[in-house]
């Protein structure tokens, strides 16, 4: 059995955690679904592990603007926000492929 290579995937089967690689800074990003802790922020997942699209908008860093990653994940593409601190702000790129072995 070969690696599985796709844009998003679960962190474990039995939870509802899900990662991205940011294409931005470079970082795994993790999200919950509606099914997540209470108390916790919640996305909206497509099931989709090839074209995933998340909803509302991911926005890691917010108060530190430095290093504040705000962006859309849409169709397997990642919509920066003008807000961001890397170099992809007000862009829409491909979101990378990742693999079972890559880092969380």
């Amino acid at each position: 059995m070969g690696i599985k290579i796709r844009k998003c995937r679960q962190n474990h089967p039995d939870d509802n955690e899900y990662h991205y690689k940011c294409p931005g800074c470079g970082y795994m990003h993790g999200f919950k679904t509606n099914e997540g802790s209470p108390g916790s922020p919640k996305w909206t997942f497509n099931g989709d592990y090839e074209k995933p699209t998340l909803t509302p908008s991911m926005n890691v860093g917010p108060k530190t603007p430095k290093s504040q990653c705000h962006h859309f994940v849409e169709e397997g593409k990642i919509r920066f926000l003008n807000d961001c601190w890397h170099s992809l702000k007000g862009q829409t790129v491909e979101l990378p492929d990742i693999g079972d072995d890559d880092d969380w």
